[in-house]
């Protein structure tokens, strides 16, 4: 594992706890020699989680929409910030850039985007892992709800357990480096007749 992406809020929140744990995520992605790969923002948690990594020494890439790089939300001191046209295109680089990814706290964008990488696991992609760091329990509600899922029958309990949970940083990349993929079942043949 060379380079983990984290996915975060371009919000800081409402609580300290949040920032802090990001710039902390930062760091120990440096300390570890993991470059981080992200959004490209300088706001918000995105923010903060690169400019720990940078602090500590660390590589830290960006990649930002041209539309919001014209906002003036570019981090400015990466190591490399690539601009690209859309939201699609930021996405699909980020995942071709890294070998794992984190979730931090975030909204709907951090949703979407750690939902889509893990979907893209899920249908054999690619075999790369997926953490949620859960910041004093903020992803609590969103575990509940994949365990309903399961319940429920619209996940297969081995697609939940492809998803790592944690609450510290160094745990989570010593879990993300440990992951094996699971043997994937060609799910379009259940559906032949």
């Amino acid at each position: 594992m060379r380079s983990i992406c984290v996915f975060c809020g371009s919000s800081p929140g409402f609580r300290p706890v949040y920032a802090e744990a990001a710039a902390r995520t930062g760091r120990i992605l440096a300390e570890a020699g993991l470059s981080m790969v992200f959004g490209g923002s300088k706001v918000g948690l995105m923010g903060a989680a690169a400019d720990g990594a940078l602090a500590a020494g660390g590589e830290v890439f960006g990649v930002l929409p041209r539309a919001l790089a014209r906002k003036e939300l570019e981090h400015t001191g990466l190591t490399r910030l690539e601009i690209v046209e859309t939201m699609h295109q930021r996405k699909a680089r980020m995942a071709e850039l890294s070998d794992a990814f984190i979730a931090l706290p975030g909204g709907a964008g951090t949703l979407e985007e750690v939902f889509e990488i893990w979907t893209w696991g899920q249908l054999a992609i690619h075999a790369k892992p997926t953490a949620f760091l859960n910041v004093e329990g903020y992803y609590d509600p969103l575990r509940t709800f994949i365990d309903h899922a399961v319940g429920e029958g619209f996940l297969r309990e081995a697609h939940r357990d492809m998803l790592i949970f944690g609450e510290d940083p160094a745990d989570l990349i010593t879990a993300l480096a440990a992951y094996q993929a699971p043997a994937q079942e060609k799910w379009l043949e259940r559906f032949q007749l």
